[in-house]
């Protein structure tokens, strides 16, 4: 009979913020399997369990030898619990091409929940809570990042996303360009001592943090709704079609996604982005 992969999630930053299911989960498995030593290792230890654990088996990459490896020990009957550096396995972190190929082969796949950066953001921000969208962590580079940010025109409920430190200033300032009174929320270091929320429009957290150039730490954007006017039909079209063809989708069916999704027929979405280019 084969074993049983349990993801669990582990503590973003307060050492405390574990559940008790996952400490005995963690104590009972056959093997841990996890990022980084450094992180997991000082959470085994500060809780006292000397479960075998294993950083290297996915690390850099989830190649088919390690994946391979790791289900060759569940179909031989061991248990392993999935964890990740800080927060649940899979959001934003590795372990899909792992947990794909459990499913693939009715291994079982059990879900130990817990701690959550995005969740912890957005249920502290003071923004609505009921809807939301996560865009996990926004591209590195300068182009790609802004047609993230300016495919949220328009959104009606409230948008999750991480960003590193070293790309806040130049993230928040894309913010505020194209959404200056529109409700933003930094939260930064959740649950450890420097934990702070800044609350404001776009272009006052802006403001503070143009002022203070040292800000540090793991960084949570909890962006509000946008309460303006919804894009036309054909601005809708225009936004989706180009960010349909940036993920490589070809022209033809590129317009033909755009003018199902906007409600347009195909002559007039035609006529929407031929109209565009000549401009």
């Amino acid at each position: 009979m084969s074993g049983t992969l349990y993801i669990c999630a582990t503590p973003i930053g307060n050492l405390e913020d574990i559940t008790l299911r996952a400490l005995r989960l963690l104590r009972e498995v056959d093997l841990i399997v996890g990022e980084d030593s450094r992180r997991t290792r000082g959470l085994l230890t500060h809780h006292g369990i000397h479960t075998p654990f294993a950083p290297s088996l996915y690390e850099g990459g989830e190649s088919e030898r390690r994946v391979g490896k790791l289900l060759r020990l569940l179909e031989a009957g061991q248990d392993i619990a999935l964890v990740t550096d800080a927060g649940t396995p899979l959001i934003s972190d590795p372990g899909f091409p792992f947990v794909r190929a459990c499913t693939d082969r009715s291994i079982r796949v059990v879900p130990v929940p817990g701690p959550s950066a995005p969740l912890a953001a957005v249920v502290a921000s003071g923004l609505p809570a009921e809807r939301f969208v996560f865009l996990g962590s926004l591209p590195r580079k300068a182009g790609p990042r802004r047609k993230s940010l300016e495919e949220l025109h328009g959104l009606d409920c409230t948008a999750i996303a991480f960003t590193s430190p070293h790309r806040l200033l130049e993230t928040v300032e894309g913010l505020a360009s194209l959404y200056p009174q529109r409700p933003l929320v930094l939260a930064r270091e959740l649950t450890k001592v420097h934990e702070e929320f800044l609350r404001g429009t776009c272009q006052k957290v802006f403001e503070e943090i143009k002022a203070r150039p040292d800000i540090r730490g793991e960084v949570v954007l909890v962006l509000g709704a946008d309460e303006s006017a919804p894009p036309s039909p054909p601005e809708q079209l225009t936004t989706l079609y180009e960010a349909l063809l940036s993920r490589g989708l070809s022209p033809k069916e590129a317009l033909r996604r755009a003018a199902q999704a906007t409600g347009l027929s195909r002559k007039e979405a035609y006529d929407v982005v031929h109209r565009s280019d000549s401009m």
